[in-house]
């Protein structure tokens, strides 16, 4: 089976303005019929109050609205879309459907919450909140290194694969920092044929993602500084800088160009989630969004539909084309964060879904890591079940079923992040856990 490459190429709280305050249900209605004309002037002008010493800080009034609500707390909205781009990245690296990123950009919605987060973050001091995102994302990423570099190792990988000692050894250290693509092997034995020999670059796919996170995370504070001053501007750049690197004027070989490419794929989706995060987008025209989005994503999708096929078995696949990418990102993202309803609490129709997006939450990075090599893991897995005499004659249908190989790798993704997702929670400095699945309160009904 051959995966499908990745081309190289909270959360601020929206609520609707408060409504002016009702009117006291106690208080007596001067319109009615039994009170007297100078009782309705008493309701209408008040006595003067008399000087009063001022009140202690401790003595609210009993009838005093509800204090804002707490602007640290986790959005479910950005949880669920957070889940929702895990689960639509792992169906499109399994079938590889065109379909499935124009139903469902992942990457653009994953990269504006991640904008979101940096840009709630940056109210501290630019320097701190970098070291603390580096230091949440690194150990996962060594983590998984350590277990692809040891299996390539012992599937012929060295440092004379590619005829460079010296070059290999310096490129290792990309590992440590992903500012460009971490080296890996493009074709190797297989174990003697137990895999594919294009395996360990199937599995490194994902870390592309993880180069471009790293340099929007070092850039945020100059990007939010831009974006106070010159939103429009700010926004529109990296979609300006994705047509000019993708106009044919340039060859897009080498890793700068890759690195280039992918920051401006997804940039301007970074930069609408620090938008989203300042309030900017609120102060926007209330149908703007709504009619902007569609329009960009038409675009996006013309552009896609006019390129020219080089690869039939990529016709119309949007993570093939990085403008069009970029444009249908762009518009959908501005959707989805216009539409924001800012969960604080689950709506009773998700509120059974609540463990699963928890976990799938808790562990995002690693279920991103390791979803690949379960993958990869279930075709050689797959291959002994038509050794079983029984699935052979009876059950080939389950054998020849393209959703046979999924249900074998959820298990083995499961296992995974079991044995090697602790280190989010090492590395965020939080308690370890095995299984962060949340505990539902005693007493605790199940919405229903």
């Amino acid at each position: 089976m051959t995966f499908p490459r990745t081309p190289r190429i909270s959360p601020a709280a929206r609520f609707p303005y408060a409504p002016g305050a009702s009117p006291d249900a106690d208080a007596p209605d001067p319109f009615d019929a039994r009170w007297s004309p100078d009782e309705t002037l008493r309701l209408r002008v008040p006595p003067p109050a008399p000087d009063l010493p001022e009140p202690v800080a401790e003595e609210e009034p009993a009838d005093e609205p509800a204090p804002a609500p707490r602007k640290g707390g986790r959005d479910r909205y950005l949880d669920l879309l957070r889940a929702l781009a895990l689960a639509r990245v792992i169906l499109y690296h399994k079938f590889g459907w065109a379909w499935l990123p124009l139903l469902f950009p992942s990457m653009g919605v994953m990269f504006a919450l991640a904008g979101s987060l940096m840009a709630r973050s940056l109210a501290r001091p630019a320097l701190g909140v970098i070291r603390g995102r580096l230091r949440r994302l690194l150990p996962p990423m060594w983590l998984f290194g350590a277990v692809l570099i040891t299996a390539m190792v012992l599937d012929g990988w060295g440092p004379h694969y590619d005829g460079h000692p010296r070059w290999w050894w310096a490129k290792m250290a990309f590992w440590l920092l992903p500012l460009s693509t971490p080296p890996y092997a493009e074709s190797l034995g297989g174990f003697g044929g137990v895999m594919e020999s294009e395996w360990a670059m199937n599995i490194a796919v994902p870390l592309w993602y993880l180069r471009a996170y790293l340099w929007y995370v070092l850039l945020s504070p100059a990007m939010l500084w831009a974006l106070r001053r010159q939103p429009w501007l700010t926004v529109a750049a990296p979609l300006a800088l994705s047509a000019l690197i993708n106009s044919g004027l340039f060859s897009q070989e080498g890793r700068l160009w890759e690195t280039a490419t992918d920051f401006t794929t997804f940039g301007a989706c970074w930069i609408l989630g620090l938008a989203h995060q300042e309030g900017l987008l609120r102060r926007l025209p209330q149908y703007l969004a709504p009619s902007l989005a569609p329009m960009i994503m038409i675009a996006g999708l013309w552009w896609l539909t006019s390129r020219p096929i080089e690869d039939p078995t990529t016709a119309g696949d949007l993570e093939t084309v990085p403008f069009a990418q970029a444009v249908w990102s762009f518009g959908y993202v501005l959707l989805l964060l216009h539409l924001s309803p800012s969960w604080e609490r689950w709506p009773a129709r998700l509120e059974r879904w609540n463990g699963l997006i928890s976990l799938l939450n808790a562990r995002a990075v690693s279920v991103y890591l390791w979803h690949i090599p379960a993958l990869a893991l279930a075709i050689p897995l797959m291959d002994h079940l038509w050794d079983v005499d029984f699935l052979y004659e009876h059950g080939q249908f389950v054998l020849r079923s393209h959703w046979t190989p999924l249900l074998i790798a959820m298990p083995l993704l499961a296992l995974m992040v079991l044995s090697f997702g602790w280190m989010e929670d090492l590395a965020a400095k939080r308690p370890l856990r095995l299984f962060p699945y949340p505990r539902r309160p005693r007493g605790r009904r199940r919405a229903g």
